[in-house]
């Protein structure tokens, strides 16, 4: 395959150049001014203010994941079966409205479940003691607990069979115990902080109300947040915008002066060859001339002495030198003298420096921003100080302490009224916690004495060689027994007692208390009018809604309304027939919906964004300013290229030189004929002839290396300024003009783009600074709805109310009597067991064979 010349691969790359080239000016030219879009909100955009109203609310408690929970669920299904009864409105009204109305037997028909399980707890108190009276008559009498009075066969079996059983009863007893030692000690490290947390939580309550004016003032105080943030933007928003204009615009501006350098080095380097090309079109003429006598001379030499008869075998080398004469005659090509006189006095201006001053008035575009917008920017900082006093507005017209006064008396009161019955509640649970460690402690003693007296009794069997001889290790098993069943008949009925009273306590707060929190039925309870005496009226005393309710209060309400509500939205009751609101306390409901706040006091007509940015943003919409009047290219320099491009070059035949250059200074090479005249004199006998033919030849190399040489190297530059200018001539005028037109362009273009990606530029500014804007409002909103002025710490308080009492303390107490009445129970054949046992540990009476 052909491969191309240095001067045509270097012609290729220069045209792949100037194509890219082109693509890119015309690329930055097409392109459409303000494309370039606003930055995304990012984590940077996102402001934080910090919540220093945490200390006046009620902390959220949840019930935490215990691996008892499947116990507690047992427990609550036996109470379930045990209190089938649904809460007992008719029984609880009368309670609080009439006591003295109540009956006996209504209170023993609702706990019908608990009567039953108080007469079999009295049943084992009675019981147990006298079973235990009767063993120890018996005992006394050598009837129960003696030897066996024979041996049989199947005493081995029996025996392994009451071990088993013994142990298994030990097992479950020991298992129950332990739930037993660690429900008592979750009862007890959980009523200490329940219990604490009852005024803690009134006395939050309190200071959530009377905090609200200073939570206020603190949220308006905010406003300090996204002020520093938007004055920190403005004070990067000048150089910002001219950064973005310069970054918008460069690749158009840079474009158009690369494109104008490159025209000016066509300028420049054109002059240049065409200077080479004219002098050494001529110096190539002289050097022909004087070549021309020389080298006729020295063919006429040289043939003469190898048509000479004596020159041995010279005739080869005859025809060769016969056609020594010159080859190309550059007196002949075009002359250029008409461009370089047309071209006369080029460049007349200095196009490296208008380039310089054009790229520097350019990049001095953020600089120029920065001095144009520094009044506007200090109007836009005076302005944000008149926003913060219209935001102070939103403290100063806040209507709140006439309304929260009765809530916080009334919760002054239920603190008070609430100590003694906590201490009471103490006090009990102090007792139970011990007595709960005694008794758990006497069944651990019981265990010891179960396993030593079985552990003591298989030893000495072991090692006992007869039956009926006396071995004082099964002795001392069976006495272990003994014990551990003396303790239990001895500590029984107090256990049981224990078990009940607490049975009975937890019992009644998980069925008629938490079964029913959880379900809502305390709250239609209190909700339902004539329910609760006067004197604990909570719509009146916590100042709700005349139309509002508890229940209402406290939850979501989601219901479809029943009648038709008197305006859109609106939700209706459907028991009491009166409208509710669609969001409450439970899911953050502001104080002035609750407290009747919304009708002297719209928030969300205060906490509006135009109310606040009108101004600001007003003041950005009007400004403008000049940042793009950059001149690229100055008359002068226009007229220079106008000139080149009419110089003529184009019009010159470059093909004549090419075809001249193609000849060689002298057709036959002289090397070649020096080298075969040196051959032939070695062939030669006569050393005239060789010696002649030996100065012909250094002859020959002598004009080589003077002469042809050196006219060889005049035409290797002629070639290089010929390949230039032939390359370039024929775009000449096509580039020069699209250099002038883009150049125009771009100095018209500048300006008007600059203008538009200025206002693009402000646009964004002004949407991104909203949003500061707004994100503080909403924050307003929020905080003043659901942290200073919300309803839902009441519903926390409730909520935290049910954790503690039904989750954190009636859960673990009622584990507790459920595993310590697991105990009580599993001693009665723990008894039996270990009484039959005795038996088995002490030798036979009769050895039957």
């Amino acid at each position: 395959a052909p491969r191309l010349s240095p001067l045509a691969a270097g012609a290729m790359r220069a045209a792949g150049l100037l194509l890219a080239r082109a693509l890119l000016v015309a690329w930055a030219l097409l392109r459409p001014a303000g494309t370039h879009q606003c930055h995304p909100a990012g984590p940077a955009t996102v402001l934080r203010f910090t919540d220093r109203h945490a200390e006046i609310r009620v902390p959220a408690l949840h019930r935490v994941p215990s691996p008892l929970d499947p116990f507690y669920g047992l427990v609550r299904r036996c109470l379930d079966l045990i209190q089938q009864n649904p809460l007992p409105t008719e029984l609880l009204r009368a309670a609080l409205n009439d006591p003295g109305s109540v009956r006996t037997s209504q209170v023993v028909q609702y706990e019908l479940g608990y009567v039953v399980c108080a007469a079999v707890a009295l049943l084992f108190t009675v019981a147990v003691p006298v079973a235990g009276m009767c063993f120890c008559y018996c005992r006394s009498r050598r009837r129960c607990g003696g030897r066996l009075r024979a041996h049989r066969r199947s005493l081995g079996c029996r025996r392994h069979c009451l071990l088993a059983c013994l142990s298994f009863t030990s097992l479950v007893i020991l298992i129950s115990v332990t739930c037993a030692f660690v429900t008592s000690q979750r009862v007890k490290g959980q009523m200490e902080p329940g219990l604490g947390a009852v005024p803690t939580t009134l006395r939050t309550l309190r200071q959530h109300l009377a905090n609200v004016p200073q939570g206020v003032q603190m949220v308006v105080d905010k406003f300090e947040v996204p002020r520093k943030q938007i004055i920190s933007d403005l004070g990067g928003l000048s150089r910002s915008v001219g950064l973005s204009i310069h970054t918008q615009l460069k690749a158009m501006t840079y474009a158009a002066l690369s494109d104008l350098q490159d025209r000016a080095a066509d300028l420049q380097t054109s002059l240049h060859h065409l200077q080479i090309l004219d002098g050494t079109s001529r110096a190539l003429a002289a050097a022909r001339a004087e070549l021309e006598p020389a080298l006729r001379e020295r063919r006429g030499r040289v043939v003469a002495l190898l048509d000479d008869p004596r020159c041995t075998s010279c005739a080869s080398a005859l025809g060769r030198a016969q056609s020594l004469e010159l080859g190309a005659d550059y007196s002949k090509v075009p002359s250029v003298e008409k461009v370089l006189k047309a071209m006369a006095g080029l460049p007349r201006s200095d196009f490296a420096e208008m380039i310089r001053q054009g790229n520097g008035t350019f990049n001095s575009i953020p600089e120029l921003a920065v001095e144009r917008m520094a009044q506007v920017i200090q109007d836009l900082r005076e302005e944000l100080s008149h926003t913060a006093q219209k935001v102070q507005s939103i403290a100063d017209s806040f209507p709140l302490p006439d309304y929260t006064r009765p809530a916080s008396e009334a919760l002054v009161t239920a603190e008070e009224r609430s100590r003694p019955y906590l201490r009471e509640v103490e006090r009990f649970e102090h007792y139970r916690w011990i007595a709960g460690t005694v008794l758990c402690s006497i069944i651990l003693l019981i265990l010891a004495c179960n396993v030593t007296g079985m552990a003591l009794g298989a030893y000495g069997l072991s090692k006992r060689e007869d039956p009926s001889d006396y071995e004082c290790r099964g002795e001392a098993g069976a006495k272990f027994l003994l014990v551990g069943v003396g303790l239990a008949f001895l500590f029984s009925w107090l256990l049981i007692l224990l078990v009940f009273a607490t049975f009975l306590v937890g019992g009644n707060i998980q069925t008629l208390v938490c079964r029913n929190w959880v379900n809502q039925e305390i709250y239609k309870f209190i909700d339902t009018p004539g329910n609760l005496p006067p004197s604990m009226n909570l719509t009146r005393q916590l100042n709700l809604r005349r139309d509002s309710n508890l229940s209402a209060t406290y939850r979501w309400v989601l219901q479809e309304p029943t009648p038709v509500p008197a305006h859109p939205g609106q939700i209706w009751d459907p028991a009491a027939n009166v409208p509710l609101p669609s969001r409450e306390c439970k899911s953050g409901a502001g104080l002035w919906e609750v407290l009747q706040l919304d009708r002297s006091y719209d928030l969300d007509e205060h906490l509006k964004t135009p109310k606040y940015t009108a101004d600001f943003q007003k003041r950005l919409g009007d400004f403008t300013a000049h940042l793009g009047d950059v001149r690229l290219l100055r008359s002068e320099g226009r007229q220079d290229l106008e000139t080149f491009a009419r110089s003529g070059l184009d019009e010159v035949d470059y093909g004549r030189f090419q075809e001249e250059m193609k000849n060689p200074v002298v057709q036959t090479s002289l090397p070649g004929l020096a080298r075969n005249l040196e051959g032939l004199q070695k062939m030669q006998r006569n050393s005239t002839v060789a010696g002649r033919l030996g100065a012909e030849a250094q002859a020959l190399w002598q004009m080589q290396n003077s002469t042809v040489q050196s006219q060889e190297a005049l035409v290797a530059k002629l070639g290089e300024s010929v390949q230039f200018l032939s390359r370039l001539a024929p775009h000449l005028k096509e580039r020069v003009k699209r250099t002038l037109a883009t150049t125009a362009s771009v100095e018209a273009r500048l300006p008007v783009q600059a203008q538009q990606i200025l206002r693009q530029e402000i646009g964004c500014f002004t949407r991104k600074e909203l949003r500061y804007f707004t994100q503080y409002l909403n924050w307003v909103g929020q905080t003043l709805r659901e942290d200073v002025a919300s309803c839902q710490p009441l519903a926390t308080a409730l909520d935290n109310g049910r954790v503690i009492l039904c989750d954190r303390i009636a859960d673990p107490w009622n584990a507790f009597w459920f595993s310590l009445g697991c105990c009580t129970f599993f001693l009665i054949p723990n008894i039996i067991f270990a009484i039959r046992l005795t038996k088995h540990f002490r030798p036979i009476r009769n050895r039957l064979m």
